[in-house]
């Protein structure tokens, strides 16, 4: 299967795609500047080339034909300011969903925010952030042509991974690696049972394709 992931280059999204070459799947992941690809290839991925902020839903869309799934784990990232949470973590999403609806991809996997909120009250560059992540969410959740997932997780850590997990709709403040983030979102795409649902992530005892089984159909 294609997986197409948007945030290439992102802590995450190098993880994950490392996760799916290594078991056999044709991973792409979307970048803003040329010179990471490079980084995308030793991970076993194709690098494409688009800024989600100012490319046309149709070039986007373009990139994503033939994909069996894709993930948005695009961020403006520490240190912007408000003005890209709203141009990234929100208006990117929602462009990667209409995106993906015009390419025919139906599997559409967010990587979002414990806390993420459309109401969420604040006028903080983190308030911001769980405002627009929440309003990104709810624009994903409404788009009937999409089997969507939405991962919240805790707060990232740069730990090794354990591989054991908790995943559920509440699990209440916690923290998770990225490592093991990675491997939720791989076993995300791959079971498409989990469509519809919106689950938090923590660090927990349960190893990970026993807890995204476990929440699969609910």
């Amino acid at each position: 299967m294609r997986i197409v992931i948007a945030g290439g280059h992102g802590q995450i999204a190098l993880r994950l795609e490392r996760l799916l070459a290594a078991r056999g799947e044709e991973a792409a992941g979307i970048i803003r500047r040329a010179e990471q690809a490079d980084d995308l290839r030793a991970a076993g991925a194709e690098p494409i080339v688009c800024d989600l902020e100012s490319a046309p839903v149709e070039e986007v869309a373009s990139h994503l034909e033939g994909a069996g799934a894709v993930v948005f784990a695009a961020g403006a990232g520490p240190g912007s300011g408000a003005a890209r949470k709203y141009t990234v973590d929100r208006d990117a999403a929602i462009k990667f969903a209409d995106a993906a609806e015009r390419a025919g991809v139906r599997r559409f996997v967010v990587v979002s925010s414990m806390g993420a909120d459309p109401e969420h009250r604040g006028d903080e560059v983190f308030d911001v952030y769980q405002r627009v992540k929440g309003e990104a969410d709810a624009y994903v959740r409404a788009h009937k042509s999409l089997d969507w997932t939405v991962l919240r997780p805790g707060r990232l850590t740069d730990d090794t991974g354990t591989g054991l997990v908790r995943l559920e709709a509440h699990t209440g403040r916690g923290a998770v690696t990225r490592e093991d983030v990675a491997a939720v979102l791989a076993e995300l795409v791959d079971t498409p049972a989990t469509a519809g649902l919106t689950l938090e992530l923590i660090g927990g005892s349960t190893p990970v394709s026993v807890a995204v089984k476990s929440v699969a159909g609910n």
